[in-house]
């Protein structure tokens, strides 16, 4: 058994088996302390490695995480103490592992119902080796201002009021875990306060006794008197009082526990023990979901939605429960409408919303966005990243020009400009006019999907009024050339505004909202995404893996 002080404001420890709150517990004690490192070197969590997150005042840290005793002990070879969170049935056989460290000095055993033949055997390779053990059945132990175990001393509104956050000069020692939080509590009104504080533990067979830790306090300078609560008709206090005792190798005054009340001031007012000049703590920051739960602060969300809520008894899109969507027969174009625009569209609306998905789901597998997927499918990647590949290429170029086009659109039918000045203005800013022109179809060979959605909007909508301008771009584009027809995004992007403009539930505000974020685009990716799918689908069912390398279709120019 050691004969002086266990820890001091360096003492690092190794927590086996991880707990969250001990060990917060631990660091929060660090703190208040103002030690310079926390207490806890380590986490020893059978199976697994990496790090834990904790805070140490308002400072989060990564402790270690190691996945044995050896390779923690090994990584860290200043931490001496190792706190034993195991079970009873796995307390012995870590124990032993760690006192077979030459870096451990220090085993505090928190399992209760250890087998006595195990703790009998931990006992006797402990003092052979001259090691502490402190428990099995043990809060653990104390040194005040320094060094705490585990949840020894329970809360910190409990470690203020007892001042353990600085050390006095009372020598402790314990059984009962429960009843030292009281006698910290009674010591730190009657003196100066605790200078170390141990709980053996109540198991017939401690690791270390009542005997051990009072000659132990007898060998440390800085404590000047000593309190001990035992049990009665216990052998280790017959031993402590009459062989110790008696046999002078205590010249400290002692302090047993008694029925009637405690007094412990007698040294003070002796003039044995210089009055501590007491300090100010500083405060522990509290927990957010603790804070928040005690109604004590008030924080910002980070994010904000409006479109969907997932908290009551069933999901929400723009407040419009799932169960009415499904029961209600309500369509993809109505979900769309919900999400995005955050209102229940007229069904003329959403079903020219499905009309359009259904238009531009695919372009065949030449078009840029199907051929990335292709070429990431037969790289054997996964769907996602074939996906992905093919939604990237999405842009005024190549596919996804309803944005540009209803911008365009809109900003000259909106000043009143006639098609023939507004392609010839797009012509001298060197832009091509966005929804205008085909590489395949021609004017004598009209995009069908653009007649039907012509032909359904004026049979639908209340007004086409953009529609019809595009049609009058197109009329003057086509006396240019055959190909300029009006493509699908044009029409998609003229008749969204007039869609948006005809219903009477947008303000212009909003409208012009819609347009400049890009929202049309989304019919684009949404659509697409469909066929890009079923692409990569195609390539996986036939698994093909080879396909020819770029350089092969690359003419090369000196």
């Amino acid at each position: 058994m050691a004969t002086g002080q266990l820890f001091s404001r360096t003492t690092q420890a190794l927590f086996y088996n991880y707990k969250q709150l001990p060990v917060q517990r631990m660091l929060d004690f660090d703190f208040l302390c103002r030690r310079e490192t926390p207490s806890v070197a380590a986490i020893i969590n059978p199976g697994s490695e990496g790090f834990k997150k904790l805070f140490f005042g308002q400072e989060e840290i990564a402790i270690p995480v190691h996945s044995n005793v050896e390779a923690a002990c090994a990584a860290h070879p200043t931490a001496d103490v190792f706190i034993n969170f195991a079970s009873s049935r796995s307390a012995f056989a870590s124990s032993m592992s760690a006192l077979k460290q030459q870096t451990i000095r220090v085993v505090a055993i928190i399992a209760e119902g250890v087998p006595e033949s195990d703790t009998k055997q931990l006992i006797a390779y402990a003092k052979t080796n001259n090691k502490v053990i402190i428990g099995p059945a043990t809060v653990g132990g104390i040194q005040a201002g320094a060094f705490k175990i585990g949840d020894t001393a329970g809360t910190t509104d409990n470690i203020i009021q007892c001042k353990l956050y600085r050390p006095g000069s009372v020598g402790f020692v314990s059984k009962s875990g429960g009843m030292s939080d009281e006698l910290y509590n009674t010591i730190a009104r009657v003196t100066d306060g605790i200078y170390e504080g141990i709980a053996i533990g109540g198991d017939v067979f401690p690791g270390s006794t009542l005997s051990d830790h009072v000659l132990r306090f007898n060998n440390i300078p800085q404590v000047k008197m000593i309190v001990v609560l035992g049990e009665l008709d216990g052998r280790d206090e017959y031993s402590l009082c009459f062989k110790a005792l008696k046999q002078g190798k205590i010249n400290k005054p002692v302090v047993g526990w008694v029925e009637s009340e405690v007094q412990l001031g007698h040294a003070v007012e002796e003039g044995k023990i210089t009055p501590i000049k007491e300090v100010t703590p500083p405060q522990i920051p509290e927990d957010l979901s603790t804070a928040i739960k005690g109604g004590k602060v008030r924080v910002p969300t980070h994010i904000i939605s409006t479109i969907s809520d997932e908290r009551g008894v069933e999901q929400r899109y723009a407040g419009v429960p799932m169960s009415t969507l499904v029961e209600q027969g309500y369509g993809v174009g109505d979900v769309v409408s919900l999400l995005w625009f955050k209102r229940t569209l007229p069904r003329y609306c959403s079903r020219f919303i499905e009309i359009c998905i259904m238009m531009c789901a695919d372009h065949g597998p030449c078009a840029s966005g199907a051929h990335n997927s292709i070429a990431t499918a037969r790289a054997g990647k996964d769907l996602i990243s074939c996906l992905v590949s093919g939604l990237l290429t999405i842009g005024p170029r190549f596919g996804g020009a309803i944005d540009d086009a209803a911008r365009y659109f809109k900003d000259a039918y909106d000043r009143g400009l006639p098609p023939s000045e507004f392609v010839e203005g797009m012509k001298i800013k060197g832009i091509c006019v966005p929804g205008i022109g085909h590489s395949v179809k021609r004017g004598d060979n009209r995009d069908k999907r653009v007649e039907i959605l012509q032909r359904y909007a004026r049979e639908n909508f209340p007004s086409v009024e953009y529609m019809e301008y595009a049609v009058q771009v197109e009329t003057y584009t086509l006396s240019k050339a055959n190909n300029l027809i009006l493509n699908i995004d044009g029409v998609i992007g003229s008749l969204f505004l007039d869609l948006l403009d005809g219903t009477g539930m947008f303000t212009k505000q909003e409208i012009d909202e819609i347009v400049e974020i890009g929202y049309l685009n989304g019919l684009f990716v949404l659509a697409r995404s469909i066929g890009l799918i079923g692409h990569t689908f195609d390539q996986k069912r036939m698994k093909q893996s080879l396909y020819r390398h770029p350089w092969e279709d690359v003419l090369y120019t000196k």
